[in-house]
């Protein structure tokens, strides 16, 4: 029960976050929100307020906030009645009736709103937990870090390029990198060396190994939280996108993926399993670091430019301002009717993986 609890609040602040971003940047630009609506399936509870109807639905996943006219159904131009009709309306409102870029933002506000999200959670877990340094605490003994040259107490830079600030973005780097050569940059006695590192795999393991054992932690103060908690996002971000491109190159195992019932049971679940021992506080942080890893993904994953995502919508405005007019709506609508569509069927698709991860 605990677990459920917990995954509703979990999943409940990062949906929340975003639909919320919709509806406050559709308010501002002066589009009619139709519904705003926490869960999915049957509505349990419901209110209206001014020209906005408030829900809750049954199951405790996803949200969504409908503008007037976003399916691209809209009702005949007021100059297009003929007697007998219905009466005018007022469309003004209606989100196909606002400037594209009114509509660009309101669309991309949901994905930042759960960027601004995960970063104030940053902010708080970097201020109250020491942040990992990317610094080699020791060596393996005739290891591959060691037959690179590395040594304890060296401060990595880079990888391939790319910059290091926690030790987390080391081993994310290492993972992504199936065991081909690694150009590592570090610091030693303020002096920069580059070697490469070849990873050495380990049969009784059945794993490739770097040889490195890191890193130190240090207590973020001052400004130096918000540095930190940048750090934490980017993070999240680079893990989110690298672990896309390993389940699309075929680098992840059905196992490593899971949908809402994983999520709960999985990470949720063994997490509060985990922190629980250590009080109330420990658990507290624990779902916290859950909610912007979650948050992150949820960002990242809508701003793909699928149909049904934010993302694709996005794709559609973006050629509205390129072309100077908007693709006609009820196409657009099939588009992204056919995307939601697909999704549906992956949800069924991903609900079976986690219950054969879960049971099987």
């Amino acid at each position: 029960m605990m677990t459920f609890i917990l995954f509703v609040l979990v999943f409940g602040i990062v949906v929340l976050s975003h639909e919320f971003g919709h509806f406050l940047i559709a308010k501002l630009n002066g589009i009619h929100v139709v519904e705003f609506s926490v869960g999915m399936g049957p509505t349990l509870f419901s209110f209206h307020k001014k020209e906005t109807k408030y829900s809750l639905k049954l199951l405790p996943i996803g949200g969504a906030c409908m503008f007037e006219g976003e399916d691209g159904l809209e009702t005949k131009k007021n100059d297009e009645l003929t007697e007998g009709e219905l009466e005018p309306v007022d469309d003004s409102g209606s989100f196909l009736k606002a400037k594209v870029w009114a509509r660009i933002s309101t669309v991309a506000a949901g994905p930042i709103f759960n960027f601004i999200l995960a970063f104030v959670f940053a902010v708080v877990l970097v201020s109250l937990n020491p942040t990992d340094l990317p610094e080699v605490k020791a060596v393996v003994d005739g290891g591959a870090a060691q037959e690179a040259g590395l040594a304890a107490g060296d401060r990595i830079l880079s990888i391939d390029g790319e910059k290091t600030y926690l030790f987390r973005d080391i081993q994310l780097m290492f993972a992504a990198s199936r065991g081909k050569d690694m150009e590592i940059t570090y610091e030693r006695a303020g002096e920069k060396n580059t070697v490469t590192l070849t990873p050495v795999y380990n049969e009784e393991a059945g794993t490739w190994q770097m040889g490195i054992y890191g890193g130190t932690y240090e207590q973020s103060k001052g400004l130096g939280v918000l540095r930190d908690a940048w750090y934490e996002l980017r993070y999240c971000v680079r893990a989110t996108y690298k672990s896309i491109g390993m389940l699309l190159t075929g680098n992840f195992n059905r196992e490593d993926v899971a949908g809402p019932v994983g999520i709960a049971v999985n990470v949720v679940g063994k997490t509060y399993d985990t922190a629980k021992e250590y009080g109330v506080s420990t658990v507290v942080l624990s779902m916290m670091n859950i909610v912007l890893l979650l948050s992150v993904n949820l960002g990242i994953l809508n701003l793909l430019p699928l149909p049904a995502l934010d993302g694709g919508r996005l794709v559609f405005l973006l050629i509205e301002v390129i072309r100077g007019k908007p693709i006609p709506p009820d196409k657009e609508g099939i588009v992204h009717f056919i995307g939601m569509v697909f999704f549906l069927g992956l949800m069924v698709v991903v609900l079976f993986n986690d219950l054969v991860n879960i049971f099987g």
